[in-house]
């Protein structure tokens, strides 16, 4: 949930945590109407670590409806739900606490059986968010070598998931519920694919026969990564859009048939959550800037209660012929319209004669850059110094 935006008179929340609200109120109503065995919430309650009391409050009234319901509910740990610190509270740390009936909180890695399920004919491998550095300070690992490290925490977890499966009983289905990235899986805009920033477990190990189901958090886009095969490996997503990004995906929970002996079926329901429209525009003529910009508009019956963000791009001494406030006039019936203006600025570099751009450093085109753009000299020597640092500094890192 995040605070975005205008509030509510009457609850004082925030709107769009509104909106994450109704779409958590959809998932537990369909629970309770369909009297379902099992929740499994795989991870990120919260926008951050440190979720304002009130955010608690009202996450902590939908988990408890669940609970007076008696419906055995899993809550997964994920990475915007822990603590950076060492030793700190996680922000689903009350249910754990307070030993909430029916609520069982994964903070550490598990096997949970029959026994731990109140009874349900099942067993339940746990993977929360993997610290790196906790595993790490764990392991007594060097993280010298990012590459390295990962490769033995990945080993490690590989081998973690294989001797619980191992111990568990052949005769109940065994569904594994994790936070974390999974090969294979398509990122969402929530971050890039960095290679080395963030432990991907291989898509081997949650496609394993012997697993019934599989539900992921951590990415926002919903998707099967072993669609058509059995076990399905479930990625819902966010219930609600965060941002931009992900303005075309639609939103979904998930309903799974799990039966001993029999595959899995997987009922993915939609969610009908706020829209978002994203409009990027270029203008090449100045003869009818406005005229286009405002053409690039929905209709207002379309605009209406949707997130808008507009992106118009054009020459900077066109700067002038934007109208913003007609803009926004024609965008009211929007919930919120960002415009972002993209003025852009055509330059030219010309050497001497005897120069080509081959010829120059990395530094020397950068003093050409400034020059080019009219930097204010000062800035611009600043600037030039901050650019040595940052490529000796990479230099010493290539060298080690």
């Amino acid at each position: 949930m995040a605070p975005l935006g205008r509030h509510d008179p009457v609850s004082g929340l925030p709107l769009r945590v509104l909106d994450f609200l109704k779409a958590l109120d959809t998932i537990v109503d369909v629970a309770l109407q369909e009297r379902v065995d099992l929740v499994i919430f795989a991870g990120d309650a919260y926008k951050d670590r440190a979720p304002a009391p009130t955010f608690q409050r009202e996450w902590g009234r939908r988990i408890m409806r669940l609970s007076q319901a008696g419906i055995p509910t899993v809550l997964l740990v994920g990475n915007h739900d822990l603590s950076p610190a060492l030793g700190r509270a996680h922000a689903l740390q009350e249910f754990d606490t307070l030993q909430v009936p029916h609520v069982h909180v994964i903070g550490k890695p598990c096997l949970l059986g029959p026994d731990q399920l109140e009874g349900l004919p099942l067993q339940l491998i746990g993977l929360p968010w993997v610290s790196r550095s906790g595993l790490m300070a764990a392991m007594e690992l060097s993280g010298a070598n990012p590459a390295q490290v990962f490769a033995e925490l990945e080993t490690r977890l590989t081998d973690l998931v294989h001797g619980y499966l191992d111990q568990a009983d052949p005769s109940l289905p065994v569904l594994l519920a994790a936070h974390t990235s999974v090969q294979g899986a398509i990122f969402g805009s929530e971050r890039s694919v960095m290679l080395g920033g963030d432990l991907v477990l291989p898509g081997s190990l949650v496609r394993d026969p012997r697993l019934s189901y599989v539900a992921l958090g951590h990415i926002h886009k919903a998707q099967d990564l072993n669609e058509g095969s059995q076990p399905p490996v479930i990625y819902p997503g966010s219930i609600e859009r965060v941002d931009f990004g992900e303005a075309a995906d639609e939103k979904f929970f998930v309903i799974a048939t799990v039966e001993p002996g029999q595959p899995t079926q997987v009922d993915w329901r939609r969610l009908k959550g706020r829209r978002f429209i994203d409009i990027f525009l270029r203008i090449n003529s100045p003869d009818f800037f406005m005229q286009e910009t405002l053409a690039a508009l929905p209709a207002r019956d379309d605009l209406q209660d949707a997130m808008v963000r507009m992106m118009v791009e054009y020459p900077r001494q066109w700067e002038p012929l934007l109208d913003e406030p007609a803009l926004r006039m024609a965008a009211e019936p929007a919930f919120e319209f960002h415009l972002i203006r993209r003025p852009q600025l055509e330059v030219r570099l010309r050497l001497p004669g005897d120069r080509t751009i081959g010829s120059l450093s990395a530094l020397d085109l950068l003093a050409k850059y400034w020059e080019v753009i009219k930097t204010q000299p000062e800035e611009a020597l600043e600037l030039q110094h901050l650019a040595e640092d940052l490529l000796k500094e990479t230099e010493e890192q290539i060298d080690v």
